[in-house]
């Protein structure tokens, strides 16, 4: 029964986007969840638990960002129980927010499993900053020849073995962007390429030692695949799926 009133209570799903600069790059990812579960409860935002005997908060992250790394484009999906506007919304969320946190967008997505953050993330994007050692004052060419490439075979390496793969297939984008190293890549589940894998490969091909030259990561934005006009399908910014409550 308990469940059942649950599901009554139920009104929609929202998406909403932040970013992450600063020291709280070091909180990990489960403590940034529990953040946030603590933000929304002080924000007063009619959200929605799970029913049962333990109800918990329903939240789920589109793409856990790695420890150490900043971003412009993180994503979490909740459910209301009621209606409330976008901007109040975000709002009451910023006025709960510590220094290096904002809330950037709050939407309304379809209520459909498909349309799940966690399931759709199809790509990200980077850009990649030297913090000890130099590039090259050529970057853009060196960049360009080394995308170039048929394949770059890295070592990936899991808590149980080490295999070489072919990221090549994995990187949609790759350019020099004011010194910097622009990338977008694959990510989620299907497939899911760390940035430094692509700065470490670089670094290699340009035949210096990995330990030599190290980066600081920043996503940009995390995206879906979506349908265009013309029926080919693209990668648009996760809250481009959701349309904005009023």
């Amino acid at each position: 029964a308990e469940q059942d009133v649950m599901k009554e209570a139920y009104v929609m799903k929202v998406r909403i986007k932040f970013s992450k600069e600063g020291p709280v790059k070091f909180v990990g990812h489960l403590d940034t969840m529990r953040y946030f579960q603590k933000a929304i409860r002080r924000a007063n935002l009619p959200v929605a638990f799970s029913g049962g005997y333990s109800p918990h908060m329903i939240m789920s992250f589109a793409q856990p960002l790695g420890v150490g790394v900043t971003s412009d484009g993180e994503y979490f999906d909740i459910e209301l129980t009621e209606s409330i506007a976008s901007k109040e919304a975000v709002r009451r969320l910023n006025e709960q927010m510590v220094d290096g946190m904002e809330i950037v967008s709050f939407v309304q997505i379809p209520d459909d499993k498909k349309s799940k953050g966690m399931s759709i993330v199809a790509g990200a994007d980077y850009l990649s900053s030297v913090k000890n050692g130099s590039l090259p004052e050529d970057l853009a060419e060196k960049l360009e020849a080394f995308y170039a490439q048929n394949e770059i075979c890295v070592v990936k390496k899991t808590k149980k073995s080490e295999k070489e793969v072919d990221i090549r297939p994995m990187i949609y984008k790759l350019e020099c962007r004011d010194g910097k190293i622009y990338m977008r890549v694959a990510a989620g589940s299907v497939q899911n390429l760390k940035p430094e894998l692509v700065t470490e490969a670089f670094v290699r091909y340009l035949g210096m030692n990995a330990e030599e030259v190290t980066f600081t990561h920043h996503r940009l934005e995390t995206f879906a695949e979506s349908e265009n006009t013309e029926g080919k399908m693209i990668l648009v910014p996760l809250d481009a799926l959701g349309t904005e409550i009023v």
